[in-house]
């Protein structure tokens, strides 16, 4: 096997203190609500951020009809100008792929909806449910498994916490709440803390784990509200970031993710096998050097969830394998994520062998 080239990490991932000098603009900086509100939601603002023209680009309205476009303005930041390719800009661009109808690509890819236990409550596996907190996200990642989800029937925001909260308090056998969406971090800390308190008192839960995509497309995300009611619960946290490409860590999310570290939550990250966009050994080696550093622990790789309209993203199981074998043979064990699918009706998250 041919021994892959890495990229330097040292200046740009290194985990550091931050300065005085950024600390004064972190003050500065305007509020993640803001930033959130102020997302980009059309083309033409997009292509102007990206000096990019809009024909250079396979846009589909129909596919922006069914699932719109929606990314911060922090992402865009990121993503190379000029350059129609960029792995970020791919992630979130509406194409005409999107409309091919591809044999074995469905609505309901990984069974969710076998799965619901009652409004906004699923559970698959063993000791753990899943409550679906809001139907938002902060960007529309366009290989989204739930991008097809009938939220309108299943968001169990406000009142309808309550006979989920019943489900799990009268179900000794769940350990674990995991809070998902949309994406959980969509909500106010004062929502989210008053939802943790009401978890917190079911005595057999023991640990909540958040999976959110917000406080990398929105380092502001992790602010003072957001750790302090972490820090108090008596619960233990785990946050399951979602980082397909170490291009997504930039130094202002190295700042947050050091503040959200201190607070001793455990950091996991998982990311998504995609075509054309982290296909490639350097691309997913340079990704575990990028999160080790910055005390991340690199924890699913998962090959595509078979959504309708992602199967442009599809990469074969024997190229997953053949990158696994790859990346395995230049990184210390607990630097290599696992190789995993998700199948309906399993018992648990099926691993790939390589």
């Amino acid at each position: 096997m041919s021994t892959v080239k890495r990229a330097s990490l040292t200046r740009e991932y290194t985990f550091s203190e931050p300065t005085t000098l950024l600390n004064r603009k972190e003050k500065k900086q305007v509020s993640w609500q803001h930033e959130y509100k102020s997302s980009v939601s059309n083309f033409e603002e997009l292509c102007d951020l990206l000096n990019i023209r809009l024909d250079q680009l396979p846009i589909s309205l129909s596919s922006h009809n069914q699932f719109p476009l929606r990314v911060p303005k922090s992402y865009i930041q990121r993503m190379e100008k000029s350059n129609p390719n960029d792995p970020l800009l791919l992630q979130i661009l509406p194409i005409i792929n999107e409309q091919q109808i591809v044999k074995g690509f469905t609505k309901d890819p990984v069974g969710d909806l076998q799965s619901i236990k009652s409004t906004g409550l699923l559970q698959k596996y063993e000791g753990r449910a899943l409550l679906l907190a809001t139907s938002r996200c902060a960007i529309h990642c366009r290989y989204c498994f739930r991008r097809h989800f009938p939220y309108s029937e299943q968001n169990p925001r406000h009142d309808a916490w309550q006979q989920a909260l019943n489900e799990l308090e009268n179900d000794t056998s769940i350990h674990e709440v995991i809070l998902s969406g949309g994406d959980p971090l969509v909500l106010s800390d004062s929502q989210l803390k008053s939802l943790v308190k009401k978890i917190e008192a079911i005595r057999h839960i023991k640990r909540l784990r958040i999976h959110t995509r917000l406080p990398v497309v929105i380092p502001n995300r992790i602010c003072d509200e957001m750790l302090d009611w972490i820090t108090h619960t008596n619960l233990k946290i785990i946050v399951v970031l979602h980082i397909n490409h170490a291009q997504e860590i930039n130094q202002e999310f190295i700042i947050k993710i050091q503040q959200l570290a201190k607070t001793q939550c455990t950091l996991l990250n998982q990311s998504v096998l995609l075509k054309n966009i982290n296909d490639n050994s350097t691309c997913l080696i340079n990704l575990s050097e990028a999160l080790f550093a910055n005390k991340i622990l690199p924890y699913y790789l998962h090959t595509l969830d078979k959504v309708e309209g992602a199967a442009h993203f599809d990469v074969s199981e024997t190229r997953a394998r053949k990158l696994m074998q790859e990346i395995a043979n230049q990184l210390p064990g607990y630097m290599v994520p696992k190789l995993v699918k998700e199948m309906p009706g399993q018992a648990a998250k099926s691993l790939i062998s390589y």
